[in-house]
């Protein structure tokens, strides 16, 4: 399996600091983050290639034109204000979007930025554009014949929404690698294993029967994202039953993290997808930073394991969260190991 990463590109994002419950706080998505799960990778064995440019074709089809644009060019805006903060960061949103769309870059930032935890430095954009080719080059190396493939993604993707960003996230890769399936494949299924429910691929396909979305995460009724990811939200319109979420609640271990995916997988099996997405996060790792639920480096395994064994479709795997830690890369390399059908890293 290869490994899709442009580390020096990747890395540059940094926003030191950003608001946890109003108080700034260091940034535990770092730059770190790619050594350790680049460590993983090359423990699971796999080639480490670097993503080709694919312009802004891919990007566009899941994405707003004006956010684009905002992500493109807000930090050279911020900067010209005076005694500005070092990112741009939002403090003020609007209390409904149907108005006419603000000229200001402060409130195209609250606009666009659904919290405080995805200050755009002078880094990001081109941090966030490598990101997501990464992932669009996952989805190529798997049109083109492999069976699957992984992107490691940094910055992460899956609470962006069409037009806003939010939870250390710009650009949704997950759902870019789908809609480039969908060149070929008539239907896609995106599994999200991490920690947060995935908001923002909701937010993209919620009306949609051609791309099935399910996502298991700690219950949003006391963590983030807070307000999406419950049980009841199944979708609309055409999408009507294309969603499922399965909220877990805090400290879920092994054991019932993987009863909730063998419901995952069962759904996934009836949708019959021609392709499989794994928005892969380890930060249900039980040492990860964030702390939400308590998942063992064997409990990553056993995911990849249960994957593998209910399903031979070709997979693109994306990298979502996991936060540094000693067990990140061990955690990268167990999952990968199940995923492969090996009973040890």
């Amino acid at each position: 399996m290869k490994c899709i990463l442009k580390a020096d590109q990747q890395q540059k994002h940094y926003p030191e600091n950003y608001l946890v419950n109003g108080v700034p706080q260091a940034n535990p998505e770092t730059p770190a983050r790619v050594d350790l799960l680049l460590d993983g990778a090359k423990k699971a064995g796999m080639e480490i290639v670097e993503p080709e440019n694919y312009g802004m074709d891919p990007i566009a089809r899941v994405h707003d034109e004006k956010y684009l644009h905002f992500l493109e060019h807000a930090f050279k805006r911020w900067s010209y204000i005076k005694d500005a903060a070092p990112a741009v960061t939002p403090n003020i949103h609007p209390t409904n979007r149907d108005g006419e769309y603000p000229v200001s870059v402060v409130a195209q930032a609250g606009y666009h930025m659904a919290d405080a935890s995805c200050p755009i430095t002078a880094d990001t954009w081109n941090s966030a554009l490598w990101s997501a080719w990464s992932a669009v080059h996952a989805a190529e190396l798997v049109l083109n014949g492999e069976n699957a493939a992984y992107a490691l993604c940094r910055p992460p993707g899956h609470h962006a929404g069409p037009d806003i960003a939010g939870g250390f996230c710009y650009l949704n890769n997950t759902a870019i690698a789908a809609e480039y399936l969908r060149n070929k494949y008539n239907s896609v299924a995106i599994l999200d294993v991490d920690l947060h429910h995935g908001n923002g691929t909701q937010m993209i396909f919620y009306d949609r029967s051609d791309v099935l979305t399910v996502s298991i995460h700690a219950d949003p009724k006391r963590f983030y994202p807070f307000f999406w990811g419950n049980a009841s939200e199944c979708g609309k319109d055409d999408g009507l039953g294309y969603n499922l979420n399965l909220p877990l609640p805090r400290g879920t271990k092994d054991d019932l993290f993987l009863e909730a995916l063998d419901s995952a997988l069962e759904r996934i099996t009836d949708f019959t997808p021609d392709a499989l997405i794994i928005a892969l996060g380890l930060d249900a790792y039980e040492g990860d930073p964030i702390a939400g639920l308590a998942i063992s480096t064997n409990g990553f395994r056993a995911i990849g394991q249960k994957i593998s064994a209910a399903t031979s479709l070709p997979t693109v795997i994306i990298q979502e969260g996991g936060y540094p830690c000693d067990e990140l890369g061990s955690n990268l390399a167990a999952f990968m190991s199940g995923l492969k059908g090996e009973d040890n890293v």
